[in-house]
């Protein structure tokens, strides 16, 4: 049950406005806040007078004088203070009801949703900036069901470009990957260096152009090489997947679509949608303020369009979307716009949505597979479990290795989770591997610690099954600020929907995090008399639970011992 939304609703309902809430800075300026500039405006009335008759429209309605203990007036805004005996009783008691449902809502629930992420290059290395890729999709993917949309998660893998063809010359060049332990890793390195090293070499573009075209006629020598190396590079993004609990309804490869998708370029240059232009076939968008888009090169060779308007002919047939979402970073902009009007002409009505990330950087500058200039996921995996092991064997010498590596495991995900989900899509990240692995501070480690202390202490206490308790015991204001958290989480989960933010979830969940370790620090509650101490156990519960159900929004599993 949201009951601060509820609560919302009864005044909108008594006052008979369309009203926006905010809150009060401070606790003692009250809980709830309405500013009256804009009604006041609307209706020609003084801010005091309309707060005045306010007031009293409210007092005649029963349920919210059990809501809210007091109104007051303070300058242009109507400030609300709950009735915090009623309001912690539903807020706790719902949340111990409703366990890992709480905070879900049905906002979404006619709509069918497609989230498309993690669209890595095959021959490539996987690093860093695909992991914020990763990570932004599946908990966008998550969100989005959390507010009851039905939801299907897809990868669109590009095994089929012109990098891939830099690649095997590389590797018939160099036979690096020939026996090595994880040549899908080694294809990403050898990428780096034959890019470089074709730059401005003729022979080497031609020898490119060539191995292209053998592997756009799927037979022969580099199309038999195109495929041995594809499977290394989808058993080593496979193999990522699994290490960071990431799961997909479908995956897609553009080799599988990009032969519809030549027919529809085909189709679309007879209705005049495309045109042809020196050789090339290309989208002429300038009447829609949208520049030109090349959808096959001069030389007959297929680029991203060609694959992309298969793929979502293809979804749209099959899924009925409501939505499709494209998760790709904020350099793709304008092409995304220039795709979502080709389908537009082609007849396509679902609202296709393109959720752009900014880069994540280095220190140094901007990452790039071109130049190597990277921090790949195994090397940045590395140096977390190694840190990590060392401080968990710190903490707990008696523990057995295994256990340390499980959960150095489970909190190298968690830290890398977080820390590229805590920053908005809308900013760069300058990644600093130091910064991410610190255990203080906005971190995924300062989260599960609180959790973990929070289990630890109910444990401690003997709580094992459902606990009863009188919550009229809980009257202490960080009680009342605490439970008054809790019941903001329902809202932030739909606002992270709708908004298309995790970061949301992130920042809520560090905000909890602190109030619980600051309640745990100031009050008592196993040494407290025995029937407030079941109500602040019972709080504890509560808190805990909420931790748990925004943590597994990030795909963070929530640790009870760390």
């Amino acid at each position: 049950m949201d009951i601060l939304s509820l609560i919302k609703e009864q005044i909108i309902k008594a006052a008979g406005e369309n009203l926006e809430f905010t809150y009060p800075p401070t606790p003692d300026l009250g809980d709830l806040s309405l500013p009256l500039f804009a009604l006041a405006k609307k209706t020609g009335q003084n801010p005091q007078e309309l707060a005045t008759k306010l007031i009293t429209k409210i007092n005649h309605h029963r349920l919210i004088k059990k809501m809210i203990s007091d109104i007051k007036i303070t300058g242009a805004y109507l400030n609300f203070f709950l009735n915090c005996e009623y309001f912690s009783k539903k807020v706790i008691d719902g949340i111990n009801q409703e366990r890992t449902d709480y905070g879900r809502n049905r906002s979404k629930k006619k709509q069918k949703i497609m989230v498309e992420y993690s669209n890595a290059n095959t021959h490539k290395e996987y690093h860093v900036g695909h992991l914020r890729n990763l990570f932004y999709g599946d908990a966008i993917n998550r969100i989005l069901s959390a507010n009851g949309a039905r939801t299907l998660a897809v990868s669109y893998i590009n095994d089929f470009g012109i990098h891939v063809a830099k690649t095997l010359w590389g590797y018939l060049e160099f036979h690096k990957a020939a026996d090595l332990e994880n040549p899908g890793q080694a294809l990403g390195e050898i990428y780096a260096e034959a890019s470089q090293k074709i730059k401005e070499n003729k022979a080497a573009l031609e020898a490119v152009s060539q191995i292209m075209r053998g592997i756009e006629s799927r037979q022969g020598d580099y199309y038999d090489l195109w495929e041995k190396t594809r499977r290394w590079s989808i058993k080593y993004f496979s193999d990522i997947y699994h290490e960071l609990g990431i799961k997909f309804d479908k995956t897609y490869y553009e080799s599988e679509v990009i032969g519809e998708g030549l027919k529809i370029v085909s189709n679309l240059t007879d209705k005049k949608i495309l045109h042809k232009s020196e050789g090339a076939i290309i989208a002429d968008l300038e009447k829609y303020q949208l520049a030109v888009l090349p959808i096959i090169r001069s030389d007959g060779t297929a680029l991203y369009p060609v694959a992309d308007l298969s793929l979502a002919a293809k979804k749209f047939k099959k899924y009925h979307l409501s939505e499709s979402i494209y998760i790709v970073d904020v350099r793709q902009s304008l092409y995304f716009k220039q795709l979502f009007k080709i389908l537009e002409l082609m007849g396509y009505k679902a609202k296709m949505t393109h959720l752009a990330y900014e880069f994540v950087t280095l220190p140094s500058g901007l990452m790039s597979s071109r130049t190597g200039n990277t921090i790949t996921y195994k090397n940045v995996r590395e140096e977390a479990l190694l840190k990590l092991k060392q401080e968990i064997e710190r903490r707990h010498a008696d523990w057995k290795n295994r256990k340390v590596e499980k959960l150095a495991e489970s909190l190298t995900s968690a830290t890398l989770k977080f820390e590229l989900l805590k920053v908005s899509a809308n900013k760069i990240i300058t990644f600093n591997s130091t910064e991410a692995l610190r255990f203080d501070g906005y971190t995924a480690t300062y989260l599960e610690y609180t959790y973990a202390r929070l289990k630890t202490l109910l444990k401690k206490a003997g709580v094992k099954n459902h606990l009863r308790a009188d919550l009229r015991n809980l009257t202490d204001i960080r009680e009342v600020n605490l439970v008054l958290k809790l019941s903001k989480y329902p809202e932030t989960v739909k606002r992270a929907g709708t908004d298309y933010d995790p970061s949301a979830i992130t920042k809520y969940l560090f905000e909890l995090a602190q109030l619980i370790n600051d309640y745990y620090h100031e009050i008592p509650v196993i040494k407290a008399e025995e029937e407030i101490k079941k109500a602040r156990l019972v709080l504890l519960i509560a808190s805990g639970q909420v931790l748990y159900n925004g943590l597994s929004l990030l795909g963070i599993e929530a640790l009870e011992e760390i």
